[in-house]
């Protein structure tokens, strides 16, 4: 492939505006954009994972967003390969591609690639799933924690595709799934130009619970009862849902369930920066730049 072919990849914490950051660069560009976010590609989930609006999903094409089944379980490694299949059929066509998204370990997964690894038992697998649903995170949390220091220390403790993911390796393999992480890049056969949006925290934070009161205005409680039976899946193991699918089975009122979800997603925007801010390869801008897209452009046409 063509070394000029360039993957720019808008990155940062939720509410900082990639979507719409993402959308105009596509349009400038003439190219599509590939969605980085594990939710959005699951349908039924619109409001809950914030996909991109009508808007800005008619002046550029969208791909993984609202593609799959929620009963699939699209795994990182699975992201990689379907990622990488449609930016190479993007690039038959055009010297650039855009991704966006806040999920750090699927951006990896794109532009870095990830470790094999060992399968797991499904059975062991099945038993871990279904104590989880019984028990809540907080036994899953524990579990790992005993079982998997290592991976604990460092991992996404909150997550709990993750926790089960890291557990179900530990029981299969007797060993931490922190082992199988060498670190080793692989080569693409293409430009990365990665670009992270910030905010002020106090200001991020403020946006956070603004946007869900707008989620909640629009029918993100009506989206959540509509999926309600559904809820021991695990890709609606997401912060939104598990909040208002309690407040649905009478565990809290509604008021503790919305600032439940506001103090949950500003928890995951600070684990997003901190993530993102070990990559010295992201150049970071003011995402309340009125010039930002054109700043955007120049990095990009400089890099």
């Amino acid at each position: 492939m063509e070394a000029t072919k360039t993957l720019v990849v808008i990155l940062g914490p939720t509410a900082s505006g990639k979507s719409a950051l993402a959308a105009k660069l596509a349009r400038f560009l003439g190219t599509d954009v590939i969605s980085t976010d594990s939710r959005q590609f699951y349908k039924g989930m619109p409001i809950g994972t914030a996909w991109p609006s009508a808007e800005e999903l008619s002046v550029a094409p969208h791909h993984f967003i609202g593609s799959h089944e929620l009963e699939e379980n699209i795994s990182a490694a699975d992201f990689e390969r379907l990622a990488l299949e449609k930016v190479n059929e993007i690039f038959l066509r055009n010297n650039f591609a855009v991704a966006c998204g806040g999920t750090g370990l699927y951006i990896k997964a794109l532009c870095e690639g990830l470790d094999p690894m060992p399968e797991t038992d499904t059975l062991i697998e099945a038993e871990i799933d279904a104590e989880y649903q019984l028990k809540g995170i907080q036994w899953l949390q524990q579990r790992v924690q005993e079982e998997d220091p290592d991976f604990y220390a460092t991992g996404e403790v909150q997550n709990p595709a993750r926790l089960l993911r890291a557990l179900a390796f530990k029981r299969s393999t007797a060993t931490s799934i922190t082992a199988f992480r060498t670190g080793r890049k692989k080569t693409r056969p293409f430009n990365i130009i990665k670009v992270g949006l910030e905010l002020p925290r106090e200001l991020l934070y403020e946006r956070i619970n603004r946007r869900v009161d707008i989620m909640m205005g629009v029918g993100f409680l009506e989206e959540a009862k509509a999926l309600l039976p559904k809820k021991h899946l695990k890709n609606l193991a997401t912060v939104g849902y598990v909040e208002l699918f309690e407040y649905l089975e009478g565990i809290c009122d509604l008021d503790f369930a919305i600032d439940k979800i506001k103090q949950h997603t500003r928890n995951y925007a600070k684990r997003q920066m901190t993530w993102f801010k070990k990559d010295a390869e992201i150049s970071w801008f003011n995402a309340l730049d009125e010039q930002l897209l054109v700043h955007v452009s120049k990095h990009i046409c400089r890099s």
